[in-house]
């Protein structure tokens, strides 16, 4: 069996087997920043993609509240669908490689951007809205200029949970061999079970999920100051 170019070689049946190895991590140390780049590039790219279809369709729930309830029950049914078999299922029209993961991938964190998006619009407070009406700003100038800014906090913490989910998600990814940083843990299970294998990718998925999340967390804070000096008071 073989993963993405790194052929899984089994541990002879008397090698040492630590959970972590400075070896182990100088000897693949090619591969390992390959599986952690492509995780972090797709993460990035399911992420924006979703972005681009979920802020729109949480804009059409907000403005036609009748479409608000479809639209979440469709991304909360597509939501609780095993990634596993989502990936399987895909696999076969789409073929197997990235797209048949990024399709995944958005489709998972649409349930979660449209809702904190939509939480956040729901938030901004009437009186903000009727004084942006009384100073001529027609639907599309107030989503804009007023509801979409003041609506960020929200987004941006649909945009966190998202992300930490998809670097989650991906992992699975492996059963098409494209699977990042869950080709390592994988091919540890079936390398006689390598420990460091296993322990090295999964200690690589959280730290990245836990670096995105802190950068974009600390980039919601520079983008939504106002937040900042309201909790502060």
């Amino acid at each position: 069996m073989s993963f993405a170019g790194w052929p899984a070689r089994a541990l002879p049946a008397d090698a040492p087997n630590p959970w972590f190895s400075w070896h182990y991590i100088q000897q693949n140390a090619d591969q390992i920043l390959t599986y952690l780049q492509f995780h972090f590039v797709t993460t990035i790219e399911a992420v924006a993609a979703a972005m681009i279809v979920a802020i729109p369709l949480a804009v059409l729930c907000y403005w036609v509240k009748p479409l608000a309830a479809p639209i979440l029950a469709l991304s909360g049914v597509l939501y609780t669908i095993p990634s596993l078999a989502l990936f399987a299922f895909l696999a076969p029209f789409v073929g197997v490689g990235v797209t048949t993961i990024l399709i995944g991938l958005v489709l998972y964190a649409l349930l979660l951007m449209i809702q904190n998006t939509l939480t956040g619009l729901r938030q901004v407070p009437e009186e903000v809205r009727d004084a942006a009406r009384g100073m001529g700003y027609g639907r599309v100038g107030m989503l804009w200029h007023v509801e979409l800014p003041l609506a960020l906090p929200g987004i941006v913490t649909g945009i966190r949970l998202a992300t930490v989910s998809t670097v989650a998600l991906l992992t699975v990814g492996v059963i098409v061999g494209q699977g990042g940083l869950g080709q390592l843990i994988f091919s540890g299970l079936h390398t006689n079970l390598n420990k460091a294998a296993i322990l090295t990718g999964t200690v690589l998925c959280v730290a990245l999920g836990l670096a995105l999340d802190l950068v974009i967390a600390g980039i919601g804070r520079l983008v939504t100051p106002w937040a900042r000096r309201r909790v502060a008071s």
